[in-house]
């Protein structure tokens, strides 16, 4: 049996700003492509999201959910520190096979978005800061939480550098860096 996903108008706007300003970025995205490929009125988009600016605090928003939710069921699986660790770096492989990979959606949006926009800065901090203790949080029954910005910094490089090279290798490299610290 199939299940079919309805969407209401405010989701399919944001579902459909995310899949563009993640594939094309945010500066690339027009409002006008999102309003034709939802299938909205101008006025139907401005009703839910008064600026772009809203829509990318929504698309923020909803990512971080999403991401934090895939980043805990991965962890869930695993038993020890270590094999938790190691599945999120293995999460980040998995991650980078999608067709339509262009690295980290808040990487991305921090080096479109100007340095004064605050508000947006803040969203992509404080999920780069769940990321980081959620490693401190793993490592913390082993002793370990003091590496958590080592590994922090291991899983957005080899993300980056996936991007980059288009390639694997950066996050399996950076997989067998951690092997050796833990």
């Amino acid at each position: 049996m199939y299940q079919i996903m309805i969407m209401n108008t405010k989701e399919r706007i944001v579902a459909t700003a995310s899949k563009l300003f993640y594939e094309q970025g945010y500066n690339s995205t027009g409002v006008n492509q999102i309003i034709k490929e939802a299938e909205v009125a101008k006025a139907t988009l401005y009703q839910y999201f008064p600026s772009k600016d809203d829509l990318l605090i929504e698309y923020l928003r909803v990512t971080a959910l999403s991401t934090n939710e895939a980043l805990l069921k991965v962890i869930a699986k695993k038993n020890t520190p270590k094999e938790k660790v190691y599945a999120l770096f293995d999460f980040s492989v998995e991650f980078s096979k999608q067709t339509a990979f262009q690295g980290c959606n808040f990487l991305n949006v921090a080096a479109e978005i100007p340095k004064d926009n605050k508000k947006v800065k803040s969203l992509i901090k404080k999920q780069k800061d769940y990321v980081r203790s959620l490693f401190a949080e793993i490592l913390k029954p082993i002793g370990k939480e003091d590496i958590a910005d080592e590994l922090y910094i291991l899983f957005d490089g080899g993300i980056v550098a996936s991007k980059i090279y288009g390639e694997l290798w950066p996050i399996k490299t950076t997989r067998r860096i951690v092997e050796k610290l833990l």
